[in-house]
């Protein structure tokens, strides 16, 4: 049976987006400047609370996009708007693009630890020290997967800005409704 679109998100799609929103952000603030070289000088990550913080809500971020992967393909339909041709393929890229982020950020955190023999560390006293169908993996050689890391955490910020300009843009300029569907509150 097809759903016909309504206009507002499921609760639970709301949930996942300004839930995955806060926690990215989040992990973003709490990320460790020049994480590689202190993990060379010798510093424990586990006596580091930012790090101990960044790699948990990075986990975290992860979880969240698998179950929202999933969610999506079992959701009620999501809510259609009328916009032009260039204005919906740049939404659809821009919203490829968040989800390809959301994905790549955990694979290339993982792969930098892994591939440097740096130890996960997580809340609780979680602790993973070494990973090695990871570092010996054909692939963690291939680039310094932290610097791929950080570009990509420069970069799920910007895109994300960019998709919030966007959405402030359709509620006071077009005034059709794209931000209050995702919005909480009344149907």
């Amino acid at each position: 049976m097809i759903q016909q679109p309504t206009p507002r998100y499921d609760r639970l799609s709301q949930a996942f987006h300004w839930l995955t929103a806060i926690v990215v952000t989040a992990a973003f603030i709490l990320g460790p400047g020049g994480f590689g070289r202190l993990m060379r000088q010798g510093v424990d990550p586990a006596t580091r609370s930012d790090i101990v913080w960044h790699e948990s809500l990075g986990i975290l971020v992860l979880v969240l996009t698998l179950l929202r992967l999933l969610w999506v393909a079992f959701r009620p339909a999501a809510p259609q708007f009328e916009m032009s041709g260039a204005m919906h393929l740049a939404s659809k890229l821009g919203h490829i693009a968040l989800w390809a982020l959301l994905l790549a950020l955990p694979a290339t955190a993982l792969l930098a630890l892994g591939s440097e023999d740096h130890p996960l560390t997580l809340l609780g006293g979680i602790r993973v020290d070494h990973m090695p169908w990871i570092a010996d993996s054909a692939i963690a050689g291939l680039a310094d997967w932290g610097d791929v890391h950080q570009f990509l955490g420069d970069a799920i910020m910007w895109l994300a800005g960019l998709h919030a300009a966007a959405a402030i843009f359709h509620h006071v300029f077009l005034k059709d409704g794209v931000l209050l569907a995702m919005l909480p509150g009344r149907k």
